[in-house]
């Protein structure tokens, strides 16, 4: 306040001041409420965690206004076909991502490019038919990856490469028929692996993943139950049970067709001969090559009940070998003991020298222990 004798110099001055302090206090003001995070529209957000969840609204596109320190994005249950590669930019904070009970078919190779932080992604339940390879590239620390119930027929080599945190990867209910060894071998800290619930065809195709598969269940790792669909001999059964003797045929056949690309390449056989061509007048009839096309033996795995029969035989002759062996040497114990006994007998009871009658009672006392 103004003292009453004032000037009107001292008045303008005050004003003057209490004009800047306004001004200040305004600007200070809009630029609190720009830097607090907004939460985007419909979607519910704490503070607290980081949390944004947008599941459930029917989205077709992901919000532009997720704040940059979301750490966890909840987008389920919403209507998302294609995503732009863009659409995830500038969340690099983020460590949570759950896309799943979309329409998603396709993911660009660069669309997780910023989240280097991510730590679980899930995509389950999609119709993700392919995946680039490079598509996880940027997300070194990836622990948890859910890729189930999509339509993958194949994964690309590559795609686990540089992902040594992973602990557990989902491939359930897709159109797996087999999987290539290399894929999985950069995986070297996974826990769990679930590829229920595809149509697995169990042949030479399927062989190298077979021994991945028991190395990684040697080393205590959780695998579910991969169910052969075919050959038809052992649809329903587990893939980790079907013996190796199964598979012998498959070196067979990689010889021979190692030894087929060194033979010369003849006339194609066809299984109707054709006629012979009418030799001409005065000319020597040429001989023709055959034609008739080579039966190939069909080679057929083992039977399952054979090997099974063949492992109980063997132990059971091994159990009556062992047998064996404990009573012969059961038997040769016995005999020592007496054998020491009958000797400490024999030198207590040992006559003076030239007594023919102890000589006497000691070929009695040999004779009765014979």
């Amino acid at each position: 306040m103004l003292a009453p004798g004032s000037s009107p110099e001292q008045r303008g001055r005050l004003a003057l001041q209490w004009r800047q302090v306004s001004w200040i206090t305004c600007w200070v003001a809009l630029y609190a409420v720009e830097a607090l995070p907004t939460c985007p529209f419909s979607c519910k957000c704490d503070s607290r965690s980081l949390e944004v969840d947008c599941s459930g609204l029917g989205l077709t596109t992901v919000p532009p206004d997720v704040p940059a320190a979301t750490r966890t994005l909840l987008l389920l249950n919403n209507k998302l076909s294609a995503l732009p590669s863009w659409a995830f930019a500038n969340l690099s904070s983020l460590q949570r991502l759950d896309l799943s009970n979309n329409f998603l078919d396709q993911l660009p190779h660069s669309i997780f490019g910023d989240l280097t932080n991510l730590t679980e992604l899930q995509l389950r339940n999609n119709s993700i038919r392919t995946l680039d390879r490079d598509l996880l590239r940027h997300a070194p620390l990836l622990r948890h990856l859910d890729l189930s119930i999509n339509g993958l027929a194949q994964l690309p080599p590559g795609l686990f490469d540089g992902l040594l945190a992973l602990r557990s990867l989902s491939l359930r209910s897709n159109r797996l028929q087999n999987l290539d060894r290399l894929t999985f071998e950069p995986l070297a800290n996974l826990q769990l692996l679930q590829v229920g619930d595809n149509p697995w065809e169990c042949d030479c195709n399927l062989r190298e993943f077979k021994h991945w598969m028991e190395w990684f269940s040697y080393r205590g790792g959780r695998l579910d139950q991969l169910a052969c669909t075919l050959p038809k001999e052992l649809r329903g059964k587990d893939m980790r049970m079907v013996p190796m003797e199964m598979f012998n045929y498959c070196s067979q056949l990689e010889d021979e067709n190692s030894s087929a690309g060194l033979d010369i390449p003849g006339p194609p056989c066809t299984k109707a001969s054709p006629e012979p061509a009418k030799p001409k007048p005065g000319a020597e009839p040429e001989p023709e090559p055959s034609t008739a096309c080579p039966q190939k033996q069909r080679h057929r795995p083992a039977s399952v009940r054979r090997a099974m029969g063949t492992v109980i035989i063997a132990g059971v002759v091994c159990g009556i070998v062992c047998i064996m062996m404990v009573v012969a040497a059961a038997y040769g114990c016995i005999y020592a003991s007496l054998m020491a006994k009958y000797h400490r007998e024999l030198k207590k009871r040992q006559p003076l020298m030239g007594d023919p009658e102890g000589e006497h009672e000691d070929q009695k006392q040999i004779s009765s222990v014979a």
